[in-house]
Formats: C-alpha cells, structure tokens, sequence
C-alpha cells in the first residue's frame, strides 16, 4: 500500500451545498420569491425547463442529510442562507419559520461532530430587492449588513465561520453581463456597479459578524480563482492571458487585498469602470480571517475573443474534460494557493470548492463507480498536500458537492455529488467517490 500523505491536525475535511441548488420547498414556511425562483419559472432560461422548486428536498431532509455527512466523515459542512427565506422581502420584519430552520440545521450539524461554515449570498437575491435595483443599487450593500446582522446575531454563538459572498465574479457578470444566470441582465456598465457593491457589502458585513460572534468568529469570502496560461508565447496570447487574470482574478483580489482596483483593467473599462470613494475601498480591503478558493479549471488563453472589449479567446488542449466542458487540470490548484499566499500574502486559505460533473449512473447492484470522480479528487488533494508542504496556510477543503443538486442554467443534467440523488424519489446513495472521501477524512490523509 502506497505511503500516507497527512494533512495538519484539525484540518477541516468538508462538503458543500448552496441553498437554491439543494433545499426546494421554495414557496414554503413563509419564504418569499428569489431572483432564482422568478428567472426558473420564466421560460427558456433552464436547461429542460427546470426549476429548484424542490431540488433535493433537503428543506425536509436535512437531518438524514446530515447523517449522510456523518457516514462521509465530514468535520465541516458549508451551506448557504436563502436570503428570502430568512427576509421575505429582503429587508424589514424577519421570518421566524425561516431562522428557525437555519437555528435546527446548525445545531443538528454541532450535535453530529460537524463544524458549520455558513455562507451569506450564494446568489438567490430576494426579488423584492431586485425590484429596487438589486446589485446595480448602492443601498443593496447596506442592506446585506443590516442581513449579515440579523444572522450572525441569531446564529454567532454557535456558528463560528462566516463567506460573505459566493464567487462575486459570476453573481456580477453571468447574472449582469452575460444574462445566464439570474437576474439575467446583459450590461457591461451594470455588472461593473454590481461587481463593486457585491465587494463593498462585503466590507460592511465584517463589523456585525465579528461583533456578534466575538472574538471566535472567521471571516472571509470565496472567490473562484483560475491560473491562466497563454496558448503559445506570442505577445498577443501573453497578453491576453493578463486580460483574461484582471477580468477573473484581480478585479476581486485586488481591492480586498491592496485597497485598489488593477489599473490596466479601469483602462480596458474605461467609462464603464466604477469610481469608489476611498471609504469603499477601506471597507473592502479589511483584513480577512481566511479566504476560500473555488477552484474547478485553468485558462488556456490565447487573443481573438469574441467579444467586443476583452479580445481573449480559450483554446482547448488535449487532455480530459468533464460532462461540463471543464478540463481537468490538478496543478491549477497549487498554482492558484501558492500565488495567493506569495503575491497577496494571504495568511488562511480553505479549498471552499473543488468539484467535477461526470455521468455517473448506478449498475444493476444500484451501486455507482464513479472512479473518474475519485481519480479528480485524489488528483486535487495530492496538490493540496504539495501547497501544505509547501508552507501555504491551507486549513481545510470542501469537495463540490455533497449532493447531486440544481445545477443553475444546466438544470439537472450535471451530477458533481458525492451522494447520488434520484430526483425522482429523492432517494440519496453514497457514490464510490464519497466512500474514498469518507475513507480521506477519517485517515486525515490521501494516498497517491
């Protein structure tokens, strides 16, 4: 048997969900409407018409949900709070229903071993606040603060990390730019605004959390993260490559950790980039408690795009892809952990998402080998053990998902889950890759 390869002592070997993509009971215990809820019920934005009315159920299900992370051997759980669950309408009169069953889910994750990790936006934006203007409105920051207050007030004591925000990047530019995902708006000018009052409510979150939660509360946000390479070693791809760095990751690396927005890119924006006073950038730029890595895939960049200001196109090696089109690419995630913590000096890293969709369907046993999947998964954990070695603070990571869920603009046709879910019974089945991972956490280690 090959050697074990140990992480450090309370390493936080996790799985994660986001609130739209798993609970459904989307009209229920006085919930309101979501960005989500409208834009699946619109026609022709979902694959197969789709919606998250009940994804997986796990509004009524969660207690056998969290037995299944006991079976995986999970130490960390990261969900998200519906927003319109909590305030109906976005801000105002809380809803009881709504706090109580986030209060039942945390307590029920302690009483099993399980560290809650709650993240605040993970994209369903009461519509009532989309109807104000949602992320393009500059009072959206100061009413997540006054969200970010009412939660850490209620959950604080017990919950002791807290992510802001779920990859900004895609709430503020497929939701705005591109019109993929909800609110499905495509302006360039609006995605920026969005980009900027998404960072800002960021800031303004930190003081209630940490005043509520004391001196134990860990913030941070998660940011998904690409390292780009050029095509070939001509200027114009290496150029491109730099583009293709300011438009995913130094847009939101920058102002949270130099206070300021990458110049070259409020050049290539030009009057469609933000001016933020100087107060807003020292909200943002406050120091962290840790900062969570999405990381699914690199960047082959090569110029030519298709659009209109970016000029940066993708080129596709050979090599393995995922039933979402994403190459599979292991190193990327020490590359993007060993730059965070040389050129940022980022101090606390979680891997708060790392994942792969492959067609996993189960055999006449109803058993599902999805070897492709733990393949993915060693892969990236021998390259989060390299960053540990290293000297990179990581302190835990997340495998994408704990279930088959609501995959947004696919619908259900993507499965990233270590538990099967049949959408049709709800009946959930631990896949082979969640009884390695199960294996993983319990050794607190992998083995290559």
């Amino acid at each position: 048997m090959t050697e074990l390869l140990t992480f450090p002592s309370g390493f936080a070997w996790g799985a994660a969900t986001a609130a739209y993509q798993v609970e459904g009971a989307w009209n229920e215990g006085g919930k309101g409407e979501s960005i989500w809820d409208r834009f699946c019920h619109t026609p022709g934005h979902i694959a197969g018409g789709d919606t998250g009315d009940v994804a997986c159920d796990h509004y009524h299900r969660y207690l056998a949900d969290v037995q299944l992370m006991q079976a995986l051997g999970l130490n960390a759980y990261r969900f998200s709070i519906s927003w319109p669950r909590v305030l109906p309408n976005g801000r105002g009169p809380a809803n009881p229903a709504g706090l109580d069953f986030y209060e039942r889910l945390v307590d029920a994750l302690l009483a099993a071993g399980i560290q809650p990790f709650i993240t605040l936006y993970h994209w369903d934006l009461p519509q009532a606040l989309q109807d104000l203007g949602g992320w393009g409105n500059r009072d959206m920051a100061f009413w997540f603060r006054d969200y970010a207050d009412l939660l850490s007030r209620r959950l604080g004591d017990r919950a002791r990390h807290w992510i802001t925000h779920n990859e900004p990047w895609v709430a503020a530019f497929v939701g705005h730019c591109f019109g993929e995902h909800a609110p499905g708006v495509r302006d360039l000018g609006l995605a920026l605004r969005a980009s900027h009052h998404l960072l800002l409510s960021h800031g303004l979150a930190l003081e209630p959390l940490r005043r509520n939660g004391g001196l134990a509360t860990k913030a941070g946000i998660a940011l998904n993260l690409y390292p780009g390479h050029p095509a070939s070693d001509r200027a114009a791809d290496e150029a491109a490559t730099a583009r293709c760095d300011g438009w995913f990751n130094r847009w939101f690396l920058d102002p949270l950790f130099r206070g300021s927005y990458p110049e070259d890119m409020l050049d290539l924006y030009g009057e469609h980039a933000p001016e933020p006073a100087a107060r807003d950038l020292k909200l943002i730029a406050q120091p962290l408690d840790f900062l969570g890595v999405n990381y699914y895939l690199r960047h082959v960049c090569r110029a030519g795009g298709a659009d209109d200001f970016l000029n940066v196109g993708f080129a596709h090696p050979a090599g393995e892809y995922t039933t979402m089109g994403w190459e599979v690419y292991p190193p990327g995630l020490y590359e993007i952990l060993e730059r965070l913590h040389r050129e940022y000096g980022v101090q606390s890293l979680y891997v708060t998402e790392n994942g792969a969709a492959f067609a996993d369907e189960p055999d006449v046993d109803g058993q599902i080998s999805d070897v492709r999947r733990e393949a993915y998964l060693r892969e990236h954990l021998l390259q989060a053990h390299r960053a540990i070695a290293a000297g990179i603070p990581l302190h835990g990571y997340f495998a994408w998902s704990l279930l088959d869920n609501f995959e947004w603009s696919f619908g259900y046709t993507q499965r990233f889950g270590l538990v099967r879910v049949d959408f049709g019974t709800q009946a959930r089945t631990i896949k082979q890759s969640g009884r390695w991972y199960a294996q993983v956490a319990r050794e607190n280690g992998v083995r290559p």
